[in-house]
């Protein structure tokens, strides 16, 4: 852990009044605790600020509350700020600019609810600032973010929980359990298919800014475009601008399964190759992400996966070995395997996975006990490279192999091109 970081979290153990005793030290900062405790005293619970407050941000940081109090939230449209603001009983601060909230000195955690292209910037800045980190999927815009900000956590050491809360849905976890200890048989195929959202839509008339909004900030790196309602809020997601459609907005929780019941350290492709259905056709001012696809990557081992959308297919994933296979998702458990359980149960020496029942609550216990919390920096790293790599061959129409050491595709330079974006300024963050 740097100095900064160390000098900082010395600062806030000193201001919280508490140093005295070792009996009164706030117990965020020791392990006693297996569990945040929702009736602790205020002034003995971390202070969270919360940055992106729509929607989602908005439902995570009224969950993070049962464990911290909101001392900010910060959102670039005033009405989001307003409202999440109201809904801690108008007492957080209230900021527009993230960077404004983060000079704060009482701050222990953030949680990043913003859109897919400020995740980055933003999970850098608080690392820096040495606050510890709850950062919705997908993790990244691109993959050269992700490496980027490997370097800051590594460098940081903070507790950095992403999102994807899949890992702490109980039937997932069983479910992945069984294949890693072989109820299957030899694992050869793994099918994983997303929920059907339709990205049919525009071409889109331009409209004056809201006042409540500051567009250009909104924006941040991304092209400067003009204002339409439907690239913010909820329907970001369908613009490559700003995120990567239903292929890391799903993808981030289904893959992510996949590698976790793969169990592969690094859990990467070798190959991808792909196609999708782009239902505007690349007309101006409409989504410009697929809504049909179906992409093919192969792991180490020969293991084949098979990632698509469908309008007909229920969502979830179907693991085949050699000696049986299992459909899994958050409804339940279904196959043989999972049948057999009762009459043939796992033994005491079985593989068990991290257990976790509640994501936002594992981040917390992890914030007292500096533990890896479920779904922690590195798996999603490589969740969410398999993601994009996925969008980068579906865009390309062509295979792509992928070196999991280098981080690099291989021998195709055009397509090395896609693992970057290009940072607008003045909102270009530090590498």
């Amino acid at each position: 852990m740097s100095d900064f970081i160390l000098k900082r979290r010395r600062f806030l153990y000193q201001a919280s009044g508490m140093a005295a005793a070792s009996a009164t030290v706030p117990y965020w900062f020791t392990g006693e605790r297996a569990r945040a405790d929702e009736t602790k005293a205020k002034n003995d619970r971390p202070h969270i600020g919360a940055i992106g407050v729509g929607g989602r941000g908005l439902q995570v940081t009224q969950s993070a509350s049962r464990f911290g109090e909101v001392v900010a939230v910060c959102d670039v449209d005033r009405k989001h700020a307003e409202k999440a603001k109201a809904t801690f009983g108008g007492k957080p601060a209230m900021y527009e600019d993230y960077r404004k909230l983060l000079e704060r000195q009482d701050l222990d955690v953030i949680i990043n609810g913003t859109p897919d292209h400020w995740h980055t910037a933003i999970n850098l800045a608080a690392c820096r600032a040495g606050l510890d980190v709850y950062a919705e999927k997908p993790l990244t815009l691109t993959i050269d973010e992700g490496i980027i900000l490997r370097k800051v956590v590594e460098a940081t050491n903070p507790v950095f929980q992403v999102g994807t809360k899949m890992r702490s849905h109980p039937t997932i976890r069983r479910g992945c359990e069984l294949v890693r200890n072989g109820r299957v048989g030899k694992l050869e195929e793994i099918t994983v298919t997303v929920p059907f959202r339709s990205t049919r839509g525009g071409p889109f008339e331009t409209r004056p800014v809201p006042p409540v909004m500051n567009w250009d900030f909104w924006q941040g790196q991304a092209p400067a475009r003009p204002y339409c309602p439907e690239r913010t809020h909820y329907t970001f997601r369908w613009w490559y601008e700003y995120s990567g459609g239903i292929v890391t907005d799903w993808g981030a929780h289904y893959l992510d399964v996949a590698h976790w019941a793969m169990g592969r350290e690094p859990c990467a492709p070798l190959s991808v190759e792909g196609t999708g259905t782009f239902p505007n056709q690349g007309k101006p001012n409409c989504y410009n992400t697929p809504d049909i696809f179906e992409v093919r990557l192969t792991y180490p081992g020969g293991i084949k996966l098979v990632f698509n959308s469908s309008k007909e297919a229920r969502a979830g994933l179907l693991f085949r070995g050699d000696r049986g296979r299992i459909f899994l998702n958050r409804g339940g458990v279904f196959g043989k395997p999972a049948e057999e359980l009762k009459e043939n149960p796992l033994p005491a020496d079985a593989v068990r996975l991290y257990q976790s029942n509640d994501h936002v609550g594992n981040f917390f216990d992890c914030v007292k006990t500096r533990k890896q919390p479920i779904s922690d920096f590195e798996s999603q790293h490589r969740a969410a490279t398999a993601c994009h790599l996925a969008n980068i061959a579906i865009r390309l129409g062509r295979k792509i192999e992928w070196d999991p050491e280098k981080e690099q595709i291989v021998g195709d330079a055009e397509a090395n091109g896609w693992l970057r974006r290009e940072q607008r300024e003045p909102y270009q963050f530090e590498t």
